[in-house]
């Protein structure tokens, strides 16, 4: 459905022809003017009239309506179409969730696409009408101010996924959280979710690359203003560190799992050096209650009065003996 429908002359907000083609074309006559349209989740009856009355390639109509896209910045003869998938993160659940926003920007037009309920477009519209020096530069401003704030959400996310982890990091380290059977199903979740992560902000470097014109991409984007490829630059920074900061998150992740398994291998074995030792203790008396549960006529042992006093302090002091020693040994 369409969410909002504005025409923006000067950088302020202006009223103008409920039609969209009749909107576009007063904009494109004024030459300082652009349309700017939201739609949530439209179904392909609700965006085959827009996609007409703009001129949207069919393939980027396509990925709007599909979504599942990856973050990607495609150059259309009539239209820029680029693909950003928000990201939210639910610390109770230890959940990453992702939504995604399809832009289409033209000549004096924008065209906003939403999915999911991870996107930040009601406030970066609010905020760039607060700020008509911004909006004034058009579809362009429009563009990055979208990614800004979705780049400065993962940001966020990217904090609250390096606090959470080092909680998961002490529990596993202390002396007794580490040997929950859960730990190790916790560490791998948190894994995923990482990963998660991962194929929002990843892909999306090459596309703000693009746009911010830095090394091979060098060559303007078409529809973008030349004089913004500052801002992208910057935005492609915070986007640089935030994949930094990605990675790093895995790679510990990746050695928390690999200590925790580490742990649970040294527990294991210290489990079975007790209870050999114990087995061991066990083994004696038994041994020697064996011995003289044979009924043989010869042993002499059994005529003697001391006999059942000195076996039963022969098995004493070799289970004491056999118990300093494993205790020196560390076993018990």
């Amino acid at each position: 459905m369409i969410v909002d429908c504005a025409i923006y002359r000067d950088g302020r907000r202006t009223e103008g022809p409920a039609d969209f083609s009749h909107a576009l074309a007063q904009c494109r006559r004024g030459g300082d003017a652009f349309v700017w349209i939201g739609l949530y989740e439209p179904t392909e009856k609700e965006f085959d009239r827009v996609s007409a009355e703009f001129g949207l390639h069919p393939l980027a109509v396509e990925d709007a309506l599909n979504a599942h896209q990856r973050p990607k910045l495609e150059v259309y003869d009539d239209s820029l179409f680029m693909v950003l998938k928000p990201v939210g993160y639910e610390a109770k659940s230890d959940i990453v969730t992702s939504g995604e926003v399809m832009v289409f920007i033209g000549d004096s037009f924008v065209v906003t696409v939403r999915h999911g309920e991870e996107a930040p477009l009601a406030a970066v519209r609010h905020r760039l009408e607060e700020e008509p020096e911004m909006l004034r530069h058009g579809p362009t401003a429009v563009l990055y101010s979208i990614a800004d704030a979705v780049v400065d959400h993962y940001v966020d996310v990217a904090g609250e996924l390096g606090t959470d982890l080092e909680e998961l990091e002490a529990e596993v380290f202390s002396p007794t959280g580490g040997g929950s059977r859960h730990t190790a199903s916790r560490i791998y979740a948190f894994k995923r979710q990482i990963l998660e992560f991962r194929r929002a902000t990843g892909p999306l470097a090459q596309p703000l690359a693009r746009l911010a014109g830095g090394g091979v991409f060098s060559a303007r984007v078409p529809f973008v203003h030349e004089k913004a490829q500052p801002f992208f630059r910057d935005v492609s920074d915070h986007l640089t560190r935030v994949n930094e900061s990605v990675e790093g998150l895995d790679r510990l992740v990746s050695d928390v799992l690999s200590a925790h398994l580490a742990q649970m291998s040294v527990r294991q074995n210290d489990d079975m050096r007790k209870i050999s030792a114990w087995a061991a203790m066990a083994a004696v008396p038994t041994m020697i209650a064996g011995i003289y549960g044979m009924n043989f006529d010869h042993m002499p042992e059994l005529h003697w009065s001391v006999s059942y006093p000195a076996v039963i302090l022969a098995m004493a002091a070799l289970e004491v003996l056999l118990y300093r020693l494993f205790k020196h040994r560390g076993w018990l």
